[in-house]
């Protein structure tokens, strides 16, 4: 008996331990356990996190590193580089890439658009190289592109090693990381042509003649309710991987799990976040880009007035309930000098919570006031004595 009781015991133990090291988010009086190596939500529009554990631990992000490849590309055709028509010749070094393809032949041709398809579809790694080569003229010179980029959008925990998220090592980065690129990339509305699909077909081989049925990789896409994106990714190093975005009115969050023991427990932990950041939190919107708020007299200047306005989109994220609790002050001169830029900071909007600020919100010109030169002068001065 007394053995039994010794047995007992030591179970009981081991249970509090199991209990004590499992990551707990509080969501009101329920807590949520999550069971990954690495976790992170954040709110899309502002940049907030929301909640965090592990969020900087180096891992490795197999195909969520398809996200950067996804990055460059759409900057590449917003700025013209290159577009969604643009032939691509597959190189002998695309076709022989392994793990998940479109199963391309050296020698064919496919279009950037077909080729971002089967990126952000099939998670395709042949397709990953080939607009790598695209883009930069090689593989190698892409990855320089996606480090430079990762550092300068400030992914201070990574560092790319090729283009696909295959091991490599050395190839790393963290779920704060994969946040800050999943929110960059978000920014293009036109990715979520791609990211969203469920289903599709492609066409491939060099005479056309196979034709590839692809699901996403993503399931969340179909089986959760408002997920539009963006990437899974696994292999052995690096198990079970997502980064998922999801919309609701007009509030997004980004849900980031690495390190998932299975596709059930990655899904699982990514919908419990989300589920908690729409349970609790909301958006409150100050203002639109180009919104004007108010029109400043100039003095000086070849104008009378310039118009103050936003310089990007302005939404508060707060808890709910929390929405009587804000304010918002305005401070603006009356009346400015000339010169003036169009761009200018001329003041802000200050948004307090409770008596405290929380954030102070840049008022920018909305065109150029050059100084108004000795004729404008005289032609205000003559004007002004006539109409008076």
């Amino acid at each position: 008996m007394v053995k039994y009781k010794k047995i007992i015991s030591i179970i009981s133990l081991i249970m509090i331990i199991i209990i004590i090291n499992q990551p707990l988010l509080v969501n009101g009086d329920n807590e949520i356990t999550l069971n990954c190596k690495s976790a992170l939500l954040m709110e899309a529009s502002t940049g907030e996190i929301i909640y965090e554990m592990n969020s900087h631990d180096r891992l490795e992000p197999a195909s969520v590193t398809k996200i950067m490849t996804m990055l460059l590309t759409m900057e590449a055709l917003d700025s013209g580089r290159i577009t969604l028509d643009d032939k691509v010749t597959i190189s002998k070094k695309a076709s022989k890439m392994t793990g998940t393809c479109l199963l391309l032949e050296e020698g064919e041709v496919r279009s950037v658009n077909e080729l971002l398809t089967g990126i952000a579809v099939e998670s395709a790694n042949d397709a990953s190289v080939a607009i790598a080569e695209y883009i930069a003229g090689s593989e190698e010179e892409f990855v320089n592109m996606m480090n430079k980029k990762a550092q300068d959008i400030g992914m201070s925990d990574t560092h790319f090693k090729n283009p696909h998220g295959l091991h490599e090592e050395g190839h790393v980065t963290s779920a704060h990381d994969v946040a800050i690129m999943s929110r960059e990339l978000l920014k293009y509305e036109k990715i979520f042509d791609y990211i969203s699909i469920y289903m599709t077909k492609v066409t491939v081989g060099k005479k056309n003649n196979v034709v590839r049925e692809l699901v996403n990789k993503n399931k969340m896409v179909r089986f959760y309710d408002d997920v539009d994106g963006i990437k899974t990714g696994f292999t052995e190093n690096a198990m079970y991987c997502i980064s998922a975005t999801a919309k609701r009115n007009n509030l997004r969050f980004i849900s980031v799990i690495m390190g998932a023991p299975s596709t059930g427990s990655r899904n699982s932990d990514a919908r419990k976040l989300l589920d908690y950041g729409f349970a609790n939190y909301s958006t409150y919107t100050i203002g639109k880009k180009g919104d004007v708020i108010k029109t400043i007299e100039v003095s000086k200047g070849n104008k009378p007035s310039i118009n103050a306005m936003f310089e990007q989109d302005v939404n508060i994220l707060i808890k709910k309930g929390e929405e009587k609790q804000l304010e918002a002050k305005l401070n603006l001169p009356d009346k400015i000098s000339a010169p003036i830029a169009k761009g200018d900071k001329l003041g802000y909007v200050i948004i307090t919570k409770n008596g405290e600020t929380i954030q102070n919100i840049p008022i920018i010109s909305q065109e150029d006031v050059p100084k108004a030169s000795f004729i404008n002068n005289i032609l205000k001065a003559l004007k002004y004595w006539i109409e008076n």
